[in-house]
Protein backbone atom coordinates (compact mmCIF):
# COMPACT_ATOMS: atom_id res chain seq x y z
CA UNK A 1 0.00 0.00 0.00
CA UNK A 2 1.02 3.65 -1.20
CA UNK A 3 1.63 6.31 1.03
CA UNK A 4 -0.86 8.19 -0.41
CA UNK A 5 -3.46 5.35 0.08
CA UNK A 6 -2.51 4.76 3.49
CA UNK A 7 -3.43 8.06 4.19
CA UNK A 8 -6.60 8.34 2.69
CA UNK A 9 -7.63 5.05 4.37
CA UNK A 10 -6.88 7.02 7.46
CA UNK A 11 -8.83 10.38 6.83
CA UNK A 12 -9.57 11.37 10.16
CA UNK A 13 -5.94 10.83 11.29
CA UNK A 14 -4.46 13.45 8.24
CA UNK A 15 -7.08 15.78 9.23
CA UNK A 16 -5.98 15.97 12.95
CA UNK A 17 -1.75 15.94 11.52
CA UNK A 18 -3.06 18.62 9.97
CA UNK A 19 -5.08 20.82 12.96
CA UNK A 20 -1.57 19.93 14.65
CA UNK A 21 0.64 21.22 12.21
CA UNK A 22 -1.51 24.67 11.76
CA UNK A 23 -1.42 25.06 15.78
CA UNK A 24 1.74 23.99 15.86
CA UNK A 25 3.18 26.32 12.98
CA UNK A 26 1.27 29.20 14.93
CA UNK A 27 2.80 29.13 18.05
CA UNK A 28 6.43 28.37 16.61
CA UNK A 29 5.36 31.97 14.48
CA UNK A 30 4.44 33.84 17.97
CA UNK A 31 7.55 32.06 19.78
CA UNK A 32 10.54 32.19 17.10
CA UNK A 33 13.31 34.67 18.00
CA UNK A 34 13.13 37.46 15.68
CA UNK A 35 15.25 39.48 14.44
CA UNK A 36 16.79 41.68 12.08
CA UNK A 37 19.87 39.80 10.43
CA UNK A 38 20.64 36.31 10.34
CA UNK A 39 22.32 35.37 13.75
CA UNK A 40 26.21 34.11 12.57
CA UNK A 41 29.72 33.98 13.68
CA UNK A 42 31.79 36.14 12.64
CA UNK A 43 35.49 34.29 12.21
CA UNK A 44 37.09 36.59 13.92
CA UNK A 45 38.87 36.54 17.47
CA UNK A 46 40.83 38.98 18.77
CA UNK A 47 43.66 39.27 22.20
CA UNK A 48 43.73 42.76 23.90
CA UNK A 49 46.67 43.01 25.93
CA UNK A 50 47.37 45.86 28.76
CA UNK A 51 50.48 47.05 29.85
CA UNK A 52 51.01 50.68 31.64
CA UNK A 53 53.34 52.72 30.37
CA UNK A 54 54.58 50.81 27.90
CA UNK A 55 55.89 52.24 24.39
CA UNK A 56 54.70 51.14 20.52
CA UNK A 57 58.22 50.07 19.95
CA UNK A 58 58.38 48.06 23.08
CA UNK A 59 55.20 46.67 22.99
CA UNK A 60 55.84 45.60 19.42
CA UNK A 61 58.82 43.49 20.31
CA UNK A 62 57.29 42.68 24.01
CA UNK A 63 53.42 41.95 23.27
CA UNK A 64 52.83 41.40 19.66
CA UNK A 65 56.01 38.92 18.28
CA UNK A 66 56.26 36.45 20.59
CA UNK A 67 52.16 36.12 21.02
CA UNK A 68 51.74 35.93 16.83
CA UNK A 69 55.05 33.38 17.11
CA UNK A 70 52.71 31.22 19.08
CA UNK A 71 49.76 31.85 17.52
CA UNK A 72 50.55 31.49 13.84
CA UNK A 73 50.54 27.53 14.01
CA UNK A 74 46.86 27.69 14.65
CA UNK A 75 44.86 25.07 12.83
CA UNK A 76 41.82 27.12 10.17
CA UNK A 77 43.91 30.33 10.86
CA UNK A 78 43.14 32.53 7.70
CA UNK A 79 45.36 35.81 8.75
CA UNK A 80 46.82 37.20 12.04
CA UNK A 81 47.64 40.79 12.30
CA UNK A 82 49.08 43.09 15.18
CA UNK A 83 48.56 46.35 16.24
CA UNK A 84 51.18 47.53 18.97
CA UNK A 85 50.37 50.94 21.03
CA UNK A 86 51.27 52.80 24.44
CA UNK A 87 49.83 51.10 27.14
CA UNK A 88 49.14 47.82 25.16
CA UNK A 89 48.48 45.74 22.17
CA UNK A 90 45.98 43.82 20.18
CA UNK A 91 46.35 40.41 17.90
CA UNK A 92 43.35 39.88 15.46
CA UNK A 93 42.94 36.41 14.37
CA UNK A 94 41.04 35.43 11.15
CA UNK A 95 39.84 32.09 10.64
CA UNK A 96 38.07 30.54 7.65
CA UNK A 97 34.09 30.72 7.46
CA UNK A 98 32.63 27.82 9.25
CA UNK A 99 35.27 27.60 11.88
CA UNK A 100 34.10 25.94 14.99
CA UNK A 101 34.12 28.45 17.48
CA UNK A 102 34.12 27.14 20.53
CA UNK A 103 37.49 25.14 19.19
CA UNK A 104 39.02 27.76 18.18
CA UNK A 105 38.50 29.53 21.38
CA UNK A 106 40.23 26.88 23.66
CA UNK A 107 42.83 26.50 21.43
CA UNK A 108 43.53 30.31 21.38
CA UNK A 109 43.68 29.82 25.32
CA UNK A 110 46.05 27.20 25.17
CA UNK A 111 48.57 28.99 23.12
CA UNK A 112 47.95 32.17 25.02
CA UNK A 113 48.81 30.31 28.28
CA UNK A 114 52.13 29.30 26.55
CA UNK A 115 53.24 33.02 25.85
CA UNK A 116 52.19 34.27 29.35
CA UNK A 117 55.59 33.42 31.18
CA UNK A 118 57.25 35.13 28.28
CA UNK A 119 55.42 38.46 28.54
CA UNK A 120 56.64 41.43 30.70
CA UNK A 121 55.94 40.83 34.72
CA UNK A 122 53.46 44.17 35.27
CA UNK A 123 51.54 42.75 32.19
CA UNK A 124 47.97 42.52 32.73
CA UNK A 125 46.09 39.06 32.13
CA UNK A 126 45.72 38.74 28.17
CA UNK A 127 42.03 39.03 27.45
CA UNK A 128 40.50 36.75 24.64
CA UNK A 129 37.37 37.77 22.89
CA UNK A 130 35.51 36.42 19.69
CA UNK A 131 33.04 38.48 17.86
CA UNK A 132 29.75 37.48 18.01
CA UNK A 133 26.64 40.22 16.48
CA UNK A 134 24.31 39.29 18.80
CA UNK A 135 26.52 40.41 21.85
CA UNK A 136 26.26 44.08 20.92
CA UNK A 137 23.64 45.63 22.77
CA UNK A 138 20.06 45.91 21.88
CA UNK A 139 18.72 48.59 24.21
CA UNK A 140 20.50 51.57 26.48
CA UNK A 141 18.47 52.58 29.65
CA UNK A 142 20.30 56.28 30.78
CA UNK A 143 19.84 57.19 34.25
CA UNK A 144 20.46 60.93 34.62
CA UNK A 145 20.28 63.75 37.45
CA UNK A 146 22.01 66.76 38.80
CA UNK A 147 22.39 64.26 42.44
CA UNK A 148 25.28 62.92 43.95
CA UNK A 149 27.26 60.38 42.00
CA UNK A 150 27.00 57.43 44.85
CA UNK A 151 23.25 58.22 44.45
CA UNK A 152 23.22 57.97 40.46
CA UNK A 153 25.34 54.71 41.21
CA UNK A 154 23.50 53.11 43.30
CA UNK A 155 20.34 52.88 41.55
CA UNK A 156 22.32 51.96 38.69
CA UNK A 157 23.74 49.11 40.20
CA UNK A 158 20.10 48.18 41.37
CA UNK A 159 18.35 48.72 38.01
CA UNK A 160 21.43 46.43 36.46
CA UNK A 161 20.67 43.68 38.73
CA UNK A 162 16.85 43.83 38.07
CA UNK A 163 17.50 43.44 34.63
CA UNK A 164 20.57 40.69 34.76
CA UNK A 165 17.75 38.79 36.48
CA UNK A 166 16.07 38.22 33.27
CA UNK A 167 16.39 34.49 31.51
CA UNK A 168 16.92 35.89 28.22
CA UNK A 169 19.40 39.19 29.02
CA UNK A 170 23.25 38.02 28.74
CA UNK A 171 24.71 40.74 30.46
CA UNK A 172 24.58 44.60 31.47
CA UNK A 173 27.42 47.16 30.94
CA UNK A 174 27.49 50.25 32.73
CA UNK A 175 29.35 53.23 30.67
CA UNK A 176 30.11 56.49 32.88
CA UNK A 177 30.60 54.50 36.00
CA UNK A 178 33.38 54.73 38.41
CA UNK A 179 35.03 52.28 40.85
CA UNK A 180 34.39 52.75 44.54
CA UNK A 181 37.42 52.77 46.30
CA UNK A 182 39.10 53.79 49.73
CA UNK A 183 41.43 56.53 49.28
CA UNK A 184 44.46 56.57 51.83
CA UNK A 185 46.26 60.13 52.25
CA UNK A 186 49.22 60.09 54.36
CA UNK A 187 50.23 63.48 56.22
CA UNK A 188 54.12 63.84 55.95
CA UNK A 189 55.13 65.13 59.04
CA UNK A 190 53.27 62.33 61.19
CA UNK A 191 54.74 59.46 59.44
CA UNK A 192 58.00 61.55 60.18
CA UNK A 193 57.75 61.97 63.70
CA UNK A 194 57.04 58.34 63.78
CA UNK A 195 60.75 57.56 62.05
CA UNK A 196 58.37 55.77 59.64
CA UNK A 197 59.16 55.85 55.51
CA UNK A 198 55.91 56.13 52.65
CA UNK A 199 57.24 52.92 51.48
CA UNK A 200 57.78 50.96 54.47
CA UNK A 201 53.50 52.02 55.29
CA UNK A 202 52.76 50.79 51.33
CA UNK A 203 54.71 47.56 51.94
CA UNK A 204 52.69 46.85 55.43
CA UNK A 205 49.14 47.71 54.13
CA UNK A 206 49.92 45.14 50.93
CA UNK A 207 51.27 42.20 53.28
CA UNK A 208 48.29 42.39 55.53
CA UNK A 209 45.73 42.90 52.74
CA UNK A 210 46.13 39.35 51.24
CA UNK A 211 44.66 35.66 51.46
CA UNK A 212 47.16 33.06 52.46
CA UNK A 213 46.61 29.32 51.65
CA UNK A 214 47.66 27.42 54.76
CA UNK A 215 46.83 23.79 53.57
CA UNK A 216 44.73 21.19 54.16
CA UNK A 217 43.65 19.51 57.42
CA UNK A 218 42.45 15.32 56.61
CA UNK A 219 40.68 14.24 59.17
CA UNK A 220 38.26 10.76 60.29
CA UNK A 221 35.79 13.04 59.39
CA UNK A 222 36.79 14.34 55.94
CA UNK A 223 39.19 16.21 54.24
CA UNK A 224 38.88 20.14 53.89
CA UNK A 225 41.15 23.29 52.84
CA UNK A 226 42.50 26.19 55.40
CA UNK A 227 42.98 29.47 54.50
CA UNK A 228 44.47 32.28 56.62
CA UNK A 229 42.00 35.21 55.77
CA UNK A 230 43.77 38.69 56.20
CA UNK A 231 42.65 40.99 53.65
CA UNK A 232 40.91 44.40 54.57
CA UNK A 233 37.02 44.70 54.83
CA UNK A 234 36.22 47.89 55.62
CA UNK A 235 37.92 51.55 56.40
CA UNK A 236 37.84 50.91 60.34
CA UNK A 237 39.68 47.97 60.15
CA UNK A 238 42.28 49.95 57.88
CA UNK A 239 42.63 52.41 60.00
CA UNK A 240 43.01 50.34 63.01
CA UNK A 241 45.42 48.31 61.40
CA UNK A 242 48.99 48.26 63.28
CA UNK A 243 52.09 49.87 61.47
CA UNK A 244 55.12 49.19 64.19
CA UNK A 245 55.18 48.13 67.81
CA UNK A 246 57.90 50.13 70.13
CA UNK A 247 57.71 49.08 73.69
CA UNK A 248 54.31 49.20 75.10
CA UNK A 249 53.15 51.92 72.31
CA UNK A 250 51.59 51.00 68.65
CA UNK A 251 51.51 53.17 66.09
CA UNK A 252 48.45 52.47 63.79
CA UNK A 253 47.33 54.21 60.11
CA UNK A 254 45.30 56.37 61.97
CA UNK A 255 48.23 57.82 63.84
CA UNK A 256 49.69 58.59 60.38
CA UNK A 257 47.02 58.77 58.07
CA UNK A 258 43.48 59.45 57.14
CA UNK A 259 40.99 57.63 55.07
CA UNK A 260 37.58 58.53 52.67
CA UNK A 261 35.69 57.07 50.57
CA UNK A 262 35.80 57.95 46.87
CA UNK A 263 35.72 57.21 43.28
CA UNK A 264 38.75 56.68 41.07
CA UNK A 265 39.08 59.15 38.21
CA UNK A 266 36.81 59.39 35.18
CA UNK A 267 38.30 57.56 32.16
CA UNK A 268 35.17 58.04 30.26
CA UNK A 269 32.35 60.31 30.58
CA UNK A 270 28.45 59.75 29.54
CA UNK A 271 25.91 62.69 30.04
CA UNK A 272 22.42 63.15 28.40
CA UNK A 273 21.14 66.70 27.32
CA UNK A 274 24.54 67.93 29.58
CA UNK A 275 23.53 66.38 32.49
CA UNK A 276 26.16 63.37 33.81
CA UNK A 277 24.60 60.34 33.45
CA UNK A 278 24.94 56.27 33.93
CA UNK A 279 24.20 54.18 31.07
CA UNK A 280 23.23 50.69 30.90
CA UNK A 281 23.72 48.63 27.80
CA UNK A 282 21.33 45.53 27.65
CA UNK A 283 22.88 42.29 25.76
CA UNK A 284 20.41 39.03 24.97
CA UNK A 285 21.73 35.75 25.02
CA UNK A 286 22.27 34.51 21.74
CA UNK A 287 19.23 32.60 19.96
CA UNK A 288 16.55 34.56 22.31
CA UNK A 289 13.73 36.79 20.97
CA UNK A 290 15.13 40.05 20.78
CA UNK A 291 11.39 41.45 20.61
CA UNK A 292 10.43 39.60 23.73
CA UNK A 293 13.23 40.85 25.62
CA UNK A 294 13.00 44.27 25.12
CA UNK A 295 9.75 44.15 26.07
CA UNK A 296 10.89 42.58 29.36
CA UNK A 297 13.28 45.10 30.38
CA UNK A 298 11.43 48.15 29.40
CA UNK A 299 8.79 46.41 31.83
CA UNK A 300 11.62 46.40 34.18
CA UNK A 301 12.72 49.40 34.13
CA UNK A 302 9.18 50.75 34.07
CA UNK A 303 8.78 49.32 37.55
CA UNK A 304 11.56 50.36 38.60
CA UNK A 305 11.03 54.01 37.35
CA UNK A 306 8.48 54.24 40.13
CA UNK A 307 11.05 53.32 43.17
CA UNK A 308 14.34 55.43 41.98
CA UNK A 309 15.07 58.26 44.27
CA UNK A 310 14.00 61.61 43.35
CA UNK A 311 15.98 63.69 40.80
CA UNK A 312 16.99 60.74 38.86
CA UNK A 313 15.34 60.45 35.31
CA UNK A 314 15.62 57.21 33.03
CA UNK A 315 15.66 57.36 29.21
CA UNK A 316 15.17 54.02 26.73
CA UNK A 317 17.28 54.48 23.58
CA UNK A 318 18.66 52.59 20.96
CA UNK A 319 15.89 50.11 20.81
CA UNK A 320 17.00 48.15 18.17
CA UNK A 321 13.23 46.81 18.22
CA UNK A 322 11.83 49.60 16.60
CA UNK A 323 13.60 48.93 13.44
CA UNK A 324 13.19 45.07 13.39
CA UNK A 325 9.55 45.85 13.97
CA UNK A 326 9.45 47.80 10.98
CA UNK A 327 11.20 45.72 8.57
CA UNK A 328 9.56 42.19 9.85
CA UNK A 329 6.15 44.18 8.95
CA UNK A 330 6.93 45.51 6.40
CA UNK A 331 8.14 41.87 4.51
CA UNK A 332 5.29 40.27 6.56
CA UNK A 333 2.62 42.68 4.78
CA UNK A 334 4.65 41.55 1.05
CA UNK A 335 4.01 37.82 2.37
CA UNK A 336 0.32 38.74 2.87
CA UNK A 337 0.36 40.96 -0.40
CA UNK A 338 1.86 37.90 -2.23
CA UNK A 339 -0.67 35.35 -0.91
CA UNK A 340 -3.71 37.90 -1.87
CA UNK A 341 -2.37 37.87 -5.33
CA UNK A 342 -1.97 34.57 -6.01
CA UNK A 343 -5.06 33.49 -4.61
CA UNK A 344 -7.06 36.01 -6.68
CA UNK A 345 -5.39 34.25 -9.95
CA UNK A 346 -6.31 30.65 -8.37
CA UNK A 347 -9.48 31.41 -7.46
CA UNK A 348 -10.17 33.16 -10.91
CA UNK A 349 -8.95 29.95 -13.00
CA UNK A 350 -10.06 26.94 -10.82
CA UNK A 351 -13.12 28.39 -8.86
CA UNK A 352 -14.07 28.29 -5.51
CA UNK A 353 -13.42 24.91 -4.66
CA UNK A 354 -10.44 24.60 -6.14
CA UNK A 355 -8.90 27.75 -4.75
CA UNK A 356 -10.39 26.88 -1.23
CA UNK A 357 -7.67 24.18 -1.15
CA UNK A 358 -5.10 24.95 -3.17
CA UNK A 359 -5.02 28.15 -0.89
CA UNK A 360 -4.59 26.06 2.06
CA UNK A 361 -1.86 24.48 0.79
CA UNK A 362 -0.15 28.16 1.20
CA UNK A 363 -0.65 28.68 5.35
CA UNK A 364 0.18 24.40 5.71
CA UNK A 365 3.56 24.76 4.16
CA UNK A 366 3.97 28.26 5.28
CA UNK A 367 3.50 26.88 9.09
CA UNK A 368 5.08 23.79 8.58
CA UNK A 369 8.02 25.58 7.46
CA UNK A 370 8.09 27.88 10.43
CA UNK A 371 7.73 24.62 12.89
CA UNK A 372 10.67 23.15 11.86
CA UNK A 373 12.79 26.50 12.21
CA UNK A 374 11.30 26.99 15.41
CA UNK A 375 12.37 22.98 16.42
CA UNK A 376 16.02 23.73 14.79
CA UNK A 377 16.92 26.94 16.69
CA UNK A 378 16.42 29.12 13.77
CA UNK A 379 15.48 32.74 13.96
CA UNK A 380 12.98 34.78 12.21
CA UNK A 381 15.01 37.80 9.89
CA UNK A 382 15.11 39.18 6.64
CA UNK A 383 16.53 36.62 4.64
CA UNK A 384 13.63 33.85 6.14
CA UNK A 385 11.07 36.34 5.10
CA UNK A 386 12.49 36.90 1.67
CA UNK A 387 13.15 32.97 1.11
CA UNK A 388 9.36 32.78 2.44
CA UNK A 389 8.18 35.35 -0.41
CA UNK A 390 10.05 33.91 -2.95
CA UNK A 391 8.32 30.38 -2.41
CA UNK A 392 4.88 31.91 -2.38
CA UNK A 393 4.83 30.91 -5.95
CA UNK A 394 6.33 27.85 -6.29
CA UNK A 395 4.63 25.77 -3.28
CA UNK A 396 1.53 26.17 -4.83
CA UNK A 397 1.97 24.61 -8.27
CA UNK A 398 1.44 20.44 -7.16
CA UNK A 399 -1.43 21.84 -5.27
CA UNK A 400 -2.77 23.63 -8.64
CA UNK A 401 -2.27 20.36 -10.47
CA UNK A 402 -3.83 17.57 -8.52
CA UNK A 403 -6.83 20.04 -7.28
CA UNK A 404 -7.66 20.58 -11.27
CA UNK A 405 -6.96 16.59 -12.30
CA UNK A 406 -9.19 15.51 -9.20
CA UNK A 407 -12.17 18.33 -10.44
CA UNK A 408 -11.96 17.35 -14.29
CA UNK A 409 -12.24 13.45 -12.81
CA UNK A 410 -15.00 14.40 -11.41
CA UNK A 411 -17.24 15.93 -13.49
CA UNK A 412 -16.73 13.10 -15.85
CA UNK A 413 -18.62 11.45 -12.60
CA UNK A 414 -16.19 9.74 -10.82
CA UNK A 415 -16.40 10.25 -6.85
CA UNK A 416 -14.46 12.66 -4.50
CA UNK A 417 -12.37 9.97 -2.89
CA UNK A 418 -11.30 8.13 -6.21
CA UNK A 419 -10.67 11.04 -7.94
CA UNK A 420 -8.64 12.33 -5.50
CA UNK A 421 -7.01 9.26 -4.74
CA UNK A 422 -6.22 9.16 -8.40
CA UNK A 423 -5.18 12.58 -8.79
CA UNK A 424 -2.68 12.61 -5.94
CA UNK A 425 -1.40 8.52 -7.40
CA UNK A 426 -1.36 9.66 -11.05
CA UNK A 427 0.40 12.99 -10.88
CA UNK A 428 2.95 12.15 -7.93
CA UNK A 429 6.11 11.55 -10.10
CA UNK A 430 5.61 14.99 -12.03
CA UNK A 431 5.35 16.69 -8.96
CA UNK A 432 7.97 15.20 -7.41
CA UNK A 433 10.04 15.71 -10.02
CA UNK A 434 9.11 19.19 -10.42
CA UNK A 435 9.68 19.96 -6.81
CA UNK A 436 13.31 18.07 -7.21
CA UNK A 437 14.35 20.31 -9.80
CA UNK A 438 13.36 23.31 -7.87
CA UNK A 439 15.21 22.15 -4.84
CA UNK A 440 18.32 21.27 -6.83
CA UNK A 441 18.44 24.93 -8.27
CA UNK A 442 18.99 26.40 -4.87
CA UNK A 443 20.93 23.60 -2.92
CA UNK A 444 24.40 24.61 -4.43
CA UNK A 445 23.45 28.42 -2.45
CA UNK A 446 24.26 25.96 0.73
CA UNK A 447 28.26 25.27 -0.05
CA UNK A 448 28.19 29.54 -0.70
CA UNK A 449 32.08 29.92 0.93
CA UNK A 450 32.99 33.13 3.16
CA UNK A 451 31.12 34.84 5.37
CA UNK A 452 28.11 36.02 2.74
CA UNK A 453 27.80 31.88 2.79
CA UNK A 454 26.99 31.83 6.20
CA UNK A 455 24.18 35.10 6.14
CA UNK A 456 22.68 33.72 2.99
CA UNK A 457 22.11 29.90 3.71
CA UNK A 458 19.13 30.97 5.69
CA UNK A 459 17.80 31.21 2.06
CA UNK A 460 17.88 27.79 0.91
CA UNK A 461 17.21 25.77 3.93
CA UNK A 462 13.79 27.91 3.99
CA UNK A 463 13.45 26.93 0.42
CA UNK A 464 13.83 23.71 0.88
CA UNK A 465 11.88 23.13 3.77
CA UNK A 466 8.96 25.31 2.62
CA UNK A 467 9.31 23.14 -0.60
CA UNK A 468 9.20 19.76 0.84
CA UNK A 469 6.20 20.92 3.25
CA UNK A 470 4.08 21.84 -0.15
CA UNK A 471 5.04 18.36 -1.92
CA UNK A 472 3.37 17.12 1.47
CA UNK A 473 0.20 19.42 1.22
CA UNK A 474 -0.29 18.21 -2.55
CA UNK A 475 0.40 14.84 -2.19
CA UNK A 476 -1.71 13.73 1.22
CA UNK A 477 -3.30 16.32 2.93
CA UNK A 478 -4.96 18.41 -0.26
CA UNK A 479 -6.84 15.21 -1.35
CA UNK A 480 -7.81 14.07 2.27
CA UNK A 481 -9.47 17.61 2.65
CA UNK A 482 -11.08 17.80 -0.42
CA UNK A 483 -13.11 14.38 0.25
CA UNK A 484 -13.51 15.55 3.54
CA UNK A 485 -14.21 19.20 3.44
CA UNK A 486 -17.54 18.62 5.59
CA UNK A 487 -15.46 17.38 8.55
CA UNK A 488 -13.21 20.78 8.15
CA UNK A 489 -15.70 22.26 7.66
CA UNK A 490 -17.41 21.07 10.85
CA UNK A 491 -13.65 21.45 12.63
CA UNK A 492 -13.95 25.32 11.72
CA UNK A 493 -17.58 25.91 13.03
CA UNK A 494 -16.88 24.33 16.34
CA UNK A 495 -13.75 26.43 16.42
CA UNK A 496 -15.24 29.48 15.74
CA UNK A 497 -17.78 28.67 18.36
CA UNK A 498 -15.63 27.85 20.87
CA UNK A 499 -13.64 30.94 20.43
CA UNK A 500 -16.79 32.87 20.65
CA UNK A 501 -17.62 31.33 23.64
CA UNK A 502 -14.92 32.14 25.92
CA UNK A 503 -14.88 35.58 24.86
CA UNK A 504 -18.40 36.34 25.18
CA UNK A 505 -17.95 37.60 28.87
CA UNK A 506 -15.35 39.98 28.09
CA UNK A 507 -17.86 41.31 25.00
CA UNK A 508 -20.84 41.46 27.23
CA UNK A 509 -18.89 43.46 29.97
CA UNK A 510 -17.54 45.73 27.48
CA UNK A 511 -20.72 46.49 25.47
CA UNK A 512 -22.99 46.62 28.72
CA UNK A 513 -20.29 49.00 29.65
CA UNK A 514 -20.25 47.41 33.20
CA UNK A 515 -17.00 47.27 35.22
CA UNK A 516 -15.06 43.75 34.72
CA UNK A 517 -15.38 41.65 37.55
CA UNK A 518 -12.74 39.84 39.16
CA UNK A 519 -10.21 37.72 36.67
CA UNK A 520 -10.68 34.90 38.42
CA UNK A 521 -14.45 35.35 37.89
CA UNK A 522 -14.43 36.19 34.53
CA UNK A 523 -11.72 32.92 33.71
CA UNK A 524 -14.61 30.74 35.29
CA UNK A 525 -17.15 32.23 33.02
CA UNK A 526 -15.26 31.97 29.77
CA UNK A 527 -14.31 28.21 30.56
CA UNK A 528 -18.93 27.43 31.98
CA UNK A 529 -19.37 29.18 28.17
CA UNK A 530 -17.02 27.38 26.11
CA UNK A 531 -17.48 23.98 27.10
CA UNK A 532 -21.15 25.08 26.43
CA UNK A 533 -20.10 26.22 23.32
CA UNK A 534 -18.27 23.10 22.13
CA UNK A 535 -21.21 20.86 23.80
CA UNK A 536 -24.07 23.02 21.26
CA UNK A 537 -21.17 22.73 18.04
CA UNK A 538 -20.77 19.22 18.48
CA UNK A 539 -24.32 18.46 19.13
CA UNK A 540 -25.43 20.47 16.15
CA UNK A 541 -22.59 20.57 13.37
CA UNK A 542 -23.34 17.08 11.82
CA UNK A 543 -27.04 18.47 10.99
CA UNK A 544 -25.35 22.04 9.99
CA UNK A 545 -22.78 20.68 7.97
CA UNK A 546 -23.68 16.98 6.84
CA UNK A 547 -21.18 14.79 4.93
CA UNK A 548 -22.11 14.37 0.87
CA UNK A 549 -22.97 10.44 1.86
CA UNK A 550 -25.86 11.50 4.00
CA UNK A 551 -26.87 14.62 2.46
CA UNK A 552 -27.38 12.55 -1.35
CA UNK A 553 -29.12 9.63 1.20
CA UNK A 554 -32.06 12.75 1.95
CA UNK A 555 -31.79 14.28 -1.51
CA UNK A 556 -33.34 10.65 -3.23
CA UNK A 557 -35.60 10.45 -0.01
CA UNK A 558 -36.99 13.40 -1.45
CA UNK A 559 -37.20 12.69 -4.81
CA UNK A 560 -38.57 9.47 -3.45
CA UNK A 561 -41.18 11.67 -1.83
CA UNK A 562 -42.23 13.20 -5.02
CA UNK A 563 -39.74 16.51 -4.95
CA UNK A 564 -42.74 17.52 -1.87
CA UNK A 565 -41.39 20.93 -0.43
CA UNK A 566 -41.92 20.65 2.61
CA UNK A 567 -40.44 17.06 3.04
CA UNK A 568 -37.22 18.50 1.46
CA UNK A 569 -34.19 19.48 3.75
CA UNK A 570 -33.33 23.32 4.07
CA UNK A 571 -30.73 24.17 1.59
CA UNK A 572 -27.31 22.93 1.59
CA UNK A 573 -25.20 24.73 3.82
CA UNK A 574 -21.83 26.29 2.40
CA UNK A 575 -19.52 23.82 2.92
CA UNK A 576 -21.67 20.89 1.91
CA UNK A 577 -22.06 23.01 -1.11
CA UNK A 578 -18.18 23.07 -1.05
CA UNK A 579 -18.09 18.91 -1.28
CA UNK A 580 -20.11 18.29 -4.19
Amino acid sequence: MSIISAAISRSRTVITIFCFLLIAGAYSYINIAKESDPDITIPIIYITMHHDGISPDDSEKLLVRPMEQELKSLEGLKEISGTAYENGANILLEFEAGFDADKAMEDVREKVDVVKPDLPKDTDEPTINEVNLSRFPILSVSLYGNVPFRLLREAAEELKENIEALPDVLAVDMSGDREEVVELIISPELIESYNLKPAELITALQSANMLVAAGAVNQKGGYFSVEVADRIKNAPELLNMPLIVRDESVVRVRDVADVRRTFKDSKTYSRVNGIPAIILSVKKRTGRNIIATIDKVRAVTKASEEKIPAGIQLLVGQDKSVRIRSRLNDLTNSITASILLVMMVVLAVLGFRGGFLVGLAIPGSFLAALLVLYATGFTMNIVVLFALILSVGMLVDGAIVVSEYADRRNREGASLTDAYSEAAKRMSWPIIASTTTTLLAFLPLLFWPGIVGEFMKFLPITLIITLTASLAMALIFLPILGTNLHILGRIIFVAIIGIFSYSLPAIGTKILSISAPPSWLMTLLSLIFTIIGFWLSLRYAERLIPSPANQLAHDDKSADNGGNKDMASPAPSFFNKMSH
